[in-house]
C-alpha cells in the first residue's frame, strides 16, 4: 500500500472519530494498525502522528488507571 494510500485511510479513521468521539479508544486501535503498516513497510510516520498516537495512548492509560483505582476501592 502506498504511503499515500495510509495516510488517506488515517484521515477517514480521524474524521471518523471527530464525528463519534466515544469512539476514541477505537481511532487508538485503528491508528495503531495504520502506524505499524507504515513502520513494517519502512515508511516514515509523520511526527503529527506519531505525537496523536503518543497522546491517545496517555490518555487511555490514565484511564486505564482511573478505572484500576475504582474497582479496586470497591473490593
Amino acid at each position: 500500500m502506498s504511503f499515500e494510500d495510509l495516510l488517506a485511510r488515517i484521515n477517514l479513521i480521524i474524521r471518523g472519530a471527530e464525528m463519534e468521539p466515544e469512539d476514541a479508544h477505537e481511532l487508538l486501535e485503528q491508528l495503531h494498525l495504520e502506524l505499524n503498516q507504515m513502520r513494517a513497510t519502512g515508511q516514515g510516520v509523520p511526527a503529527d502522528l506519531a505525537e496523536l498516537e503518543r497522546r491517545l495512548e496517555a490518555e487511555f492509560a490514565d484511564d486505564w488507571a482511573q478505572a484500576k483505582a475504582r474497582s479496586g476501592a470497591v473490593e
